[in-house]
């Protein structure tokens, strides 16, 4: 099997597999701050952090580029904390398994953390370098990227000095990026009542599993299943025919992925089990079928199980059912502006019953356009709030406007063009990214946002290119050398 140390770049690769031994997920990332504080420590590089848990390591201009602008170099140190259900890993303590191919680095049944341990890696490779000619260096990597933009948020002016920034969180090597989508998250929670299972009831556990999942702004257009969407359409239909109950339902887990799996246990009388099970079993075929070109490895499950203490009340579990059929999923608007780009969409990202007599549907949507972020929230809470549930919103984050004339992308466009004889490809992403915040501590900055190609981002598929990541920190080195 190959090791990091057979891939190049050196020592960026070396830098990357001692991150994957660190964990570090979203708002738990102690462990990170104090690893990349004692890098710094041990190299002779100052480094400050700040009250949220922001890093900032700095490193001197080389002999001869004192003059050069302070360029910022930035990165996120939380990942994605998600896994398959057969895998037995605790993200809180486990390293993470890298697995080598020959084009592809993943992970064991996890996610990588590619996103963006490998752009914590460049910031780690550059400042260790003793060849790259680059001026003053402020290499930024924030805390709770994922679930909050905690870090972001809470940057405050005066903590960097450069007017340069460099993100280094995006996943598509050849393109670099001068804007990104806002988001907020939208949250419904419902309030039941338990009923007991009547007599001579049983209950089958109905499972959706098999699905790539994905990052819920970057993946939204390529027609991947829902798997609260899958398991509730199929639910809302044997409510109507055979009169289920439900006693649980749970989708999906972070609002910022695509839901890869849920599961629902209902009960129904004795004899129309087999007439449920048939439906269900015939449901599963349609579903693959309309789905075999973008997920083959669908999977649409029943077993029996003992009956639960208690279900739902019927009237919620109609309301419940009717919203979640309702609910939008997906690609709301195309851009008009940069034709083939996403403008605004939405994620039904989870459902769950946490207790205590509630039931937890949390979406999330984004847009280029703030207004029509607030358009697709708006769409989204009129549903629940119809069907009955209490509505709230977090405080959601800033787009990043396009720059065209950027002096950076300028520089980033010229050097690409060189170093590989192609056009680049410019363009805004769906995605979140922490630049919009930063402009809002920052007004004058001026930035891009490049990285390697990542696959499968926030699920357990996630996977980083080998060969691109090296044209990744060819185009950054040599971008560092001709900031002027």
């Amino acid at each position: 099997m190959r090791s990091f140390s057979d891939l190049a770049p050196q020592p960026l690769w070396n830098y990357f597999s001692e991150i994957l031994k660190v964990p570090r997920p979203s708002k738990k990332e102690e462990r990170m701050i104090a690893w990349l504080l004692e890098f710094a420590a041990s190299h002779g590089l100052e480094a400050k952090r700040d009250d949220a848990g922001n890093v900032l390591i700095s490193k001197p201009a080389v002999p001869g580029r004192e003059k050069a602008p302070v360029v910022v170099l930035q990165t996120h140190m939380d990942m994605v904390c998600e896994k398959n259900s057969d895998t037995a890993f605790d993200f809180d303590k486990d390293p993470i398994e890298g697995v080598i191919g020959r084009e592809w680095v993943s992970a064991n049944g996890t996610t990588l953390g590619a996103d963006d341990g490998i752009g914590i890696a460049a910031q780690l490779a550059v400042l260790t370098s003793a060849e790259i000619r680059h001026g003053a260096l402020e290499c930024l990597i924030t805390v709770d990227e994922e679930t909050g933009l905690t870090g972001a948020n809470a940057l405050q002016p005066g903590f960097l000095t450069g007017r340069i920034l460099l993100n280094l969180d995006s996943e598509d090597e050849g393109e670099i990026f001068i804007g990104c989508a806002g988001g907020i998250d939208t949250l419904a929670v419902f309030r039941y009542s338990e009923e007991s299972v009547p007599d001579g009831h049983l209950a089958l556990k109905l499972k959706v599993s098999g699905l790539t999942g994905g990052h819920s702004g970057d993946d939204i257009h390529k027609g991947l299943g829902n798997a609260n969407k899958i398991l509730s359409r199929f639910l809302w239909q044997a409510r109507a025919k055979q009169g289920i109950s439900l006693a649980e339902f749970d989708g999906g887990n972070l609002r910022n992925a695509i839901a890869r799996e849920a599961h629902a246990v209902i009960t129904l009388p004795a004899n129309l089990k087999s007439q449920l099970t048939a439906d269900f079993e015939a449901y599963a075929d349609l579903v693959k079928f309309e789905f075999e070109k973008t997920e083959p490895a669908l999977s649409l499950t029943w077993e029996s199980i003992p009956p639960p203490r208690s279900v739902i009340d019927s009237p919620t579990l109609h309301n419940l059912l009717n919203a979640l059929t309702a609910c939008p999923h997906g690609v709301l608007e195309w851009s008009t502006r940069m034709p083939g780009m996403v403008e605004t969409s939405t994620n039904l990202a989870s459902v769950k019953f946490p207790g205590n007599g509630k039931i937890v549907v949390t979406t999330s949507q984004r847009s280029e356009i703030d207004s029509r972020k607030a358009m697709a929230a708006a769409m989204v809470e009129s549903v629940f709030e119809l069907a009955g549930a209490t509505v709230t919103h977090s405080d959601g984050y800033p787009g990043w406007a396009p720059n065209p004339e950027s002096d950076i992308l300028k520089i980033s466009v010229d050097s690409y063009r060189r170093l590989f004889n192609t056009e680049p490809i410019v363009r805004s992403i769906h995605a979140g990214l922490e630049c919009g915040l930063f402009l809002e501590k920052y007004p004058d900055l001026d930035m891009i946002s490049i990285g390697p190609t990542i696959k499968g981002a926030h699920s357990p598929g996630e996977r980083i290119n080998i060969e691109t990541t090296e044209k990744f920190w060819k185009h950054l080195v040599d971008i560092l050398e001709k900031v002027e």
